[in-house]
Order: structure tokens, then C-alpha cells, then sequence
């Protein structure tokens, strides 16, 4: 596609002005503000409204990189009891406003010496001066080249323009969430952005203001060390054919430049519109394990830690124990962020609250989406900062896998039963097959998660007894509830009717077991060729 055009002299669209990020106040009004108003406002905005899951996290961690660079250069090294003192006060409005405006010239989206977040040098590059791509390019949930989207059947030849808000917020979540992969400008792939393939995990507070401080990472030994984008002189192509290169800190982190983008203004009768923009690979992040990012969480595997993502539909309440910091082991690292809300909480001595999380990001396969989600689970502070309590969540997660495991192992011996040749290893295979294909598993846990915040609730408040006795008849329900799905699986004939009467006193037993303590020791675990 060839369509030569300059960068236009005159700038465009700033962000501190122009409205672009939708929020929602406690009043319940809903509008679109811009960077300064955001700030100005965020004590009494309750949320930002944004619907897609990659710039919603993308908004709010270019928010903390801005008040991690105010209130440094104000207060220098700030600590835990002045973020107490923002918590409760208010954002320092005053450190904000002077550091936008230190920076007012770096925030134009449109045209100028050097666009917000993007590569002016692509205007003059040989690979990218006269090649345009459409915009949905950097859209993770649009079709595009040779990734199309269920239900979205464009073409790249006809892709619609968007306003600038709407490029803004696009260009944000793709630069945080991109996949790696080919890319063929400047280098024949890149590596992926920060968030890519993660459940990318924030504490909430009440309002915009108290989200921002609960996440707000510490002060750095150096004021300068760890600078965002809008802060750097722009790459230049030597840079992006260059080596990739670990981050700075969190501010470099959350506004990297993981590809080099140049959006194409394009004038329409309502304002500035982007339907195009220049393409390459970016700054390229290299991974550091002693380093993760702030708002990732990493379970323990069997081969050392996972990172928490949206995969195979696994409800991420099962994961739970890892967001908890008093948790923390060899194979299993919490989101630091968690770990800076709970130091907040702990300064201010505020045990009775619940902290809400926020969980949000998307899974990709080989640069195409799978899925991508919000979740929203509400941890007592209790939990994040005790590790008696947070003990006591990981043990009652652990009853519902143990049970689970238990309820399935039976349900696979039923089904088997009921299939010809029942004893041998490849009918017991098909019969694995067929239950966790069904809708059984999701059936269990979907079931169980009503009664999670009961379970939390309990145990934030110290009753450890109620809070055991609310899960086990949880964990019952979830049973007598996933079982009739299991027992659908099995049909009418002699064979399956045989099948259901000799597995029920099993299930029965399990029903029973989980009253009590069930067996935690590879001992006592039955194989499943035993349940058979």
C-alpha cells in the first residue's frame, strides 16, 4: 500500500487536554477526560470505563508512570507513610500538574517532531516511508492480515478510521500486550511486550486516586535511572535493529516501546481521524526472572514458576494462594504490586478492609488471540499481610482441589465402566477425554466460586471455624451440582446403568471425606488405575 505523506508540521490531539479516557464517577456520571482533568479529577472518579481488557491495563499503568515521576521529582526519596498520607488526603496535585507541564510538548498524538509514544523516524526510514498498514494493526481483538477474528470479517483494504481517543487507547494496550513474533521491519521478529500472555493483576481502591497509590512502586535509589518513554529521545532505526535490552524499572516497563508505530493523521468532517500508520519492530524488552513485572504473579509448576494467565478457561480463583506476598515460595512469586498495596495497608494499620483486585489481560496463541477477560476478586487485607491467614486461604483452595481431583478420578472410573473393554489404558484415556471435555470441570467450579467470597470474608475476620464449615457445604453443592453432568455423559444402556450403580457409594464417599482433612501425601493419593 503506497500512499506517501509527510508528518505534518503542526502537532495535534494533545492528551493532557483532549478528552480520551473514559471514566465514571460516583455520582454514576460517565465521560472522557483528559491527562490533566484525570489527575484533577481522580478523587472523585470511582473506575476508568475502558471495555478492552489490554488498554484498560495499559491506561492505568501510564497513570502510575506519570505520578511515579511527579511526586519523585518533587519529594525525591518518598516512602510507604507519605503514599499513607495520598491515601488518605488525596493525590499531591500540585507535583502533577508541574510535571505534565514540564512535558506538555511530549504528549501530542498527532504529527510533530515526536508524537506521543510513537517513532518518528519511520517517516524517513527506507523500509517504512512510503509503506502504510491499516490501523488495525496495533487492534489485538481485530482482524488483520492473516489473523482474522471470529465475527470480524474486514479487510485490511477497508478498514474504517478512528478518532484519535480511540488510536490512543489502542496503541497503549497493543504496545503492553503484544505478542512476539514475526514482524519484518528493521528484524524478522521481536520479542513480545511486557504483558504478553499474562493476567496482568492491580489492587482497587474506592477511587481512581487510591487504585494509583495502592500500586504506586517505590522510589528508585536514583531519581533518573528508570524514565518513561515520553522522557527518552526517540529511537532511531539503529536502535530498533538493535539488541533487546532488559528494562530500566516499572516506569520503562509500562510505556516501552515494544514496536514502532507512527500513526497517520487523516482529517475527517468531526476532528482528526487514524485509519493508517507506519510499522516496524520496536525496543525490543529482554526478560529479567529477577526482575518480573510489578503486576504479573508466577505459581509454582512442576518444572519452577508459571506465569498467571487466562489459559484453558482455568478459573484463576484456583491460583489464588499466589497473589497472597506472606505466601511467596521457591516456585510461586506474587505480583509485587499486591505486595505494595499490602505494605500500604499494613503502614496505615487498616486490617478490617477488604483490598479489590483487579485481573485483567488476554492469552495469545502465535500472535492470534484465544481469549481475553476481566476478573475481580476482593482479598482481605488480612491475607495479604499475615501469613497465618493467608495460610488458611491456601489451605482451603488446596480441599477444593484435593476434592475435585477426588470427584473426577470417580467420574473417570464411571465413564470407563460404561465403555467396552473398561480395564484397559486406552479406554480409561477416552474416558478422560470425554469428561474433561464435557462441561463437568467448568460445572464444579463455577459452582464452588459462589461461595468464595463467603470463604474470604471468614477468614479475614479471624473465624477460621465458620470459614471451613461455609466451604466444605460449598464444595458439597459444587459436587452434587457437577455430578448429574457426569452422570449425563453415560446414557441409558444396561452397561451405563451398571456403570452409575457401582461408582455411586464412591461418590458418596467423597461427599463424606470432605468434612474431614482430606489425604495431602502422595501415599495417600489414589492412582487412578486404583480407582478404576
Amino acid at each position: 500500500m503506497n500512499m506517501h505523506c509527510p508528518t505534518p508540521a503542526s502537532p495535534a490531539f494533545n492528551l493532557l487536554d483532549e478528552p480520551w479516557i473514559p471514566v465514571l464517577y460516583a455520582d454514576g456520571r460517565s465521560s472522557a477526560v483528559g491527562l490533566r482533568e484525570v489527575f484533577a479529577e481522580a478523587g472523585r472518579i470511582v473506575a476508568i470505563a475502558e471495555p478492552s481488557p489490554p488498554s484498560l491495563v495499559a491506561i492505568h499503568r501510564l497513570l502510575l508512570a506519570i505520578l511515579h515521576r511527579a511526586v519523585t521529582q518533587q519529594f525525591g526519596r518518598w516512602n510507604d507513610r507519605d503514599r499513607a498520607v495520598w491515601y488518605d488526603d488525596g493525590l499531591p496535585q500540585a507535583a502533577v500538574e508541574h510535571y505534565l507541564e514540564q512535558w506538555r510538548e511530549n504528549f501530542w498524538l498527532l504529527g510533530g517532531e515526536r508524537p506521543f509514544m510513537q517513532v518518528p523516524a519511520l517517516a524517513q526510514a527506507e523500509e517504512t516511508l512510503d509503506k502504510f498498514k491499516p490501523w488495525t494493526q496495533i487492534a489485538l481483538g481485530r482482524a488483520c492480515g492473516n489473523t482474522p477474528v471470529v465475527f470480524d470479517h474486514m479487510l485490511d483494504d477497508s478498514a474504517p478510521a478512528i478518532t484519535a481517543a480511540d488510536a490512543a487507547r489502542t496503541m497503549l494496550g497493543f504496545l503492553q500486550f503484544t505478542p512476539g513474533g514475526l514482524v519484518k521491519v528493521f528484524r524478522s521478529a521481536d520479542n513480545a511486550g511486557p504483558l504478553a500472555n499474562t493476567a496482568a493483576i492491580m489492587p482497587v481502591g474506592n477511587s481512581l486516586a487510591r487504585t494509583l497509590v495502592l500500586s504506586l512502586h517505590p522510589a528508585p535509589e536514583t531519581p533518573d535511572s528508570d524514565r518513561p518513554a515520553w522522557e527518552c529521545s526517540p529511537p532511531t532505526v539503529a536502535e530498533l535493529t538493535g539488541m533487546a535490552k532488559p528494562s530500566t524499572g516499572p516506569c520503562d516497563r509500562y510505556t516501552r516501546l515494544s514496536r514502532s508505530i507512527l500513526l497517520k493523521p487523516e482529517p475527517v468532517d468531526s476532528g482528526l481521524h487514524v485509519r493508517h500508520l507506519r510499522f516496524g519492530a520496536g525496543l525490543a524488552l529482554l526478560e529479567d526472572v529477577n526482575a518480573p513485572d510489578p503486576m504479573a504473579a508466577f505459581r509454582g509448576g512442576s518444572s519452577g514458576p508459571v506465569r498467571m494467565t487466562f489459559a484453558d478457561g482455568r478459573p484463576l480463583w484456583r491460583d489464588l494462594a499466589a497473589l497472597l506476598p506472606e505466601l511467596a515460595g521457591p516456585n510461586s512469586k506474587p505480583a509485587a504490586a499486591v505486595a505494595w498495596a499490602a505494605d500500604l495497608q499494613e503502614i496505615r494499620g487498616d486490617w478490617d478492609s477488604d483490598v479489590p483486585v483487579l485481573v485483567a489481560g488476554l492469552r495469545s496463541d502465535q500472535a492470534k488471540l484465544v481469549r481475553w477477560r476481566v476478573e475481580h476478586v476482593h482479598l482481605p487485607v488480612a491475607g495479604l499481610c499475615k501469613a497465618d491467614v493467608a495460610a488458611v486461604i491456601a489451605d482451603q483452595l488446596k480441599r477444593a482441589d484435593d476434592f475435585y481431583q477426588r470427584l473426577r478420578l470417580t467420574a473417570i472410573s464411571m465413564l470407563a465402566a460404561a465403555l467396552p473393554d473398561s480395564k484397559s489404558k486406552e479406554t480409561r484415556a477416552r474416558a478422560r477425554s470425554i469428561l474433561e471435555t464435557s462441561a463437568f470441570p467448568a460445572t464444579f467450579f463455577a459452582a464452588a466460586e459462589r461461595g468464595l467470597g463467603l470463604l474470604l470474608k471468614a477468614v479475614g475476620e479471624g473465624d477460621t471455624e465458620r470459614a471451613r464449615d461455609d466451604w466444605t457445604a460449598t464444595l458439597r453443592n459444587a459436587a452434587a451440582t457437577a455430578w448429574p453432568v457426569a452422570r449425563a455423559l453415560l446414557g441409558h444402556s444396561a452397561a451405563a446403568l451398571r456403570a452409575e450403580a457401582l461408582a455411586h457409594p464412591k461418590y458418596q464417599q467423597a461427599l463424606a471425606s470432605i468434612a474431614d482433612a482430606l489425604p495431602d501425601t502422595a501415599d495417600n493419593q489414589p492412582t487412578e488405575e486404583a480407582r478404576s
